[in-house]
């Protein structure tokens, strides 16, 4: 058997950080993958195989999570890592939105966050547990009805944390995922098209037979206010988009963060699917204002969402059912392909979209 040191010189330094933490998340009821176990021997040890071609080779994406299995449940649930000294409200904002009667509010979309571990030995490092999320553009969209859905919940999430006052600060497209209701095999979580034992393509129903539920994640850098604070003003901070208009002036000077959110889903929404899809086009005008240069000119959330809502009001179910496409996605196959399912739901009785209009 391979020593515990050669198993560990396949692993990062960041990977023997959770390497040295199995126990203990067993302990609390957390079980890693077999990569991470001190007795770990690498699958492909003694064969013919290569690393990466083994569920036990694939390195996670980010340092700071990773996934894991709910001993009681089996339920997968995703790791984070936080630094409370660098990021002191992450968990008290998280667990606010995960506290009832915000918890069980439909219009909730921040992730919920199931249990707070304190590492030992460390006081300025705590581990938060969430449901495992997945990249909300894999797989492509395929209809107009589907991205209104998508739409229609990011507008929603995003205006009820503004309502009770919270700025996310760094709602970009990376910080939006999607449970994994519409797959029928589990996925693996670093190569989120591939299936869990990573020998298979996932299988997957599409947002029409499965619609998936739309969350923000990561609250590292966002505030709440004093509901009396109607002008709150914050040095301009980065988050992982770095286009923001306000943040590029040579005299840089606090900032009101809530039409910053707006610029940021605005421009999240465009590069999601303006940038690469066409049939999106009705989008164009509400994302354009969202982005203003002027911070003053944006729309706030309530506006947006009133905004979209009329949009959406004008779309027939002809329309709803209408086929998105990637670009690159306008093969023959693909348009037959789109009908067939587009006759299917219809005959089927599957709705168009599967939010309400509020």
């Amino acid at each position: 058997m391979a020593s515990t040191s050669a198993a560990h010189s396949h692993l990062s330094e960041y990977e023997i950080w959770w390497s040295g933490h199995y126990k203990f998340l067993e302990e609390k009821g957390y079980k890693l993958r077999s990569r991470y176990s001190p007795d770990w021997v690498p699958s492909w040890t003694n064969t013919n195989k290569v690393d990466i071609n083994c569920e036990d080779g694939i390195v996670p994406p980010h340092y700071l999570v990773l996934d894991a299995r709910r001993i009681q449940d089996g339920a997968r649930v995703s790791l984070k890592r936080i630094n409370i000294s660098r990021h002191p409200y992450e968990i008290e904002i998280g667990r606010y939105f995960s506290t009832h009667p915000l918890s069980i509010d439909p219009a909730n979309h921040c992730v919920p966050i199931y249990d707070v571990l304190e590492v030992p030995v460390d006081n300025h490092t705590v581990i938060i547990v969430m449901p495992l999320l997945r990249d909300i553009m894999n797989p492509s969209f395929d209809t107009v009805g589907e991205v209104v859905d998508c739409v229609h919940q990011l507008f929603e999430g995003l205006r009820f944390m503004h309502r009770h006052h919270v700025a996310h600060r760094d709602c970009m497209q990376l910080n939006m995922l999607m449970d994994g209701c519409m797959f029928i095999d589990a996925w693996h979580p670093s190569e989120q098209y591939m299936s869990e034992d990573l020998k298979r393509p996932a299988r997957y129903r599409t947002r029409m037979q499965s619609p998936p539920k739309y969350y923000y994640i990561d609250f590292g850098i966002s505030r709440k206010y004093e509901a009396s604070n109607t002008n709150p003003l914050e040095d301009p901070i980065f988050g992982g988009d770095k286009e923001v208009p306000e943040f590029k002036e040579d005299n840089f000077k606090p900032r009101n963060p809530f039409p910053t959110d707006v610029w940021y889903l605005g421009h999240a929404i465009q590069e999601t699917f303006l940038d690469h899809y066409s049939g999106v086009e009705f989008l164009g005008g509400l994302v354009s204002d969202m982005m203003d240069s002027d911070p003053a000119q944006r729309p706030n959330m309530d506006e947006v969402f009133s905004r979209f809502q009329v949009i959406r009001q004008g779309f027939s179910n002809w329309k709803l059912r209408s086929r998105v496409a990637p670009d690159g996605g306008r093969s023959l196959f693909d348009f037959l392909a789109h009908w067939a399912r587009r006759i299917q739901y219809i005959v089927r009785r599957i709705p168009p979209t599967h939010t309400s209009l509020s």
